[in-house]
């Protein structure tokens, strides 16, 4: 199932002050590294969870609804269901009234059931579009704990290991825990 960012995460769930803090650095020479690497720590564990940290906006594409009328949804956890919309077959979009879906944002994926008689899509492929928000909340403070660590982890394994060359096995694993703090987070799709 294709999915797009349409609105990335404000801020990242750790803060600069935070990881230099973890890492024991005490000047900004590397205030650029640093941030780049919480960011890409952020998508990592995002990746590796299904779960979204901070809150954002995708786009979730389908080719079909299930035989049972639903629809799960690959990102947790789910904010809000924001438009769902089917295209006919010229490729027409139409926006779904919202009393023809019944959205699970509790459940863990999210999912969609639709209404007897919903309109379905007229192609085959990506014939279904939902937006929704998703992640923990805009505030660090709302994700939880295991999984900012996660990231200090990552950020600082990253750091350490920067002038490792790429086939250098320091590179390619997760610091020892990571996969412990990461393991009750994740999200198993079918």
């Amino acid at each position: 199932m294709p999915q797009t960012l349409i609105s990335p995460p404000v801020d990242e769930p750790v803060s600069l002050a935070e990881v230099k803090d973890h890492l024991r650095l005490d000047d900004d020479t590397d205030d650029a590294l640093v941030e780049s690497l919480i960011a890409a720590a952020r998508a990592h564990v995002e990746r590796v969870t299904n779960r979204r940290l901070m809150t954002q906006e995708w786009r979730l594409q389908f080719d079909a609804v299930r035989d049972d009328g639903r629809l799960d949804l690959a990102v947790s956890p789910v904010l809000s269901v924001d438009a769902v919309r089917v295209y006919d077959r010229n490729g027409t979009p139409s926006v779904i009234d919202e009393a023809a879906y019944e959205a699970d944002i509790v459940s863990v994926p999210a999912r969609i059931a639709f209404a007897e008689g919903a309109p379905r899509p007229g192609r085959r492929l990506g014939g279904i579009e939902v937006d929704v928000t998703a992640g923990y909340g805009a505030a660090a403070a709302d994700v939880p704990a295991p999984l900012r660590h996660a990231v200090k982890m990552l950020v600082a394994h990253w750091y350490e290991q920067r002038q490792a060359s790429t086939d250098d096995a320091a590179m390619v694993m997760v610091p020892l825990g990571f996969s412990a703090l990461v393991a009750p987070y994740r999200v198993r799709l079918i």
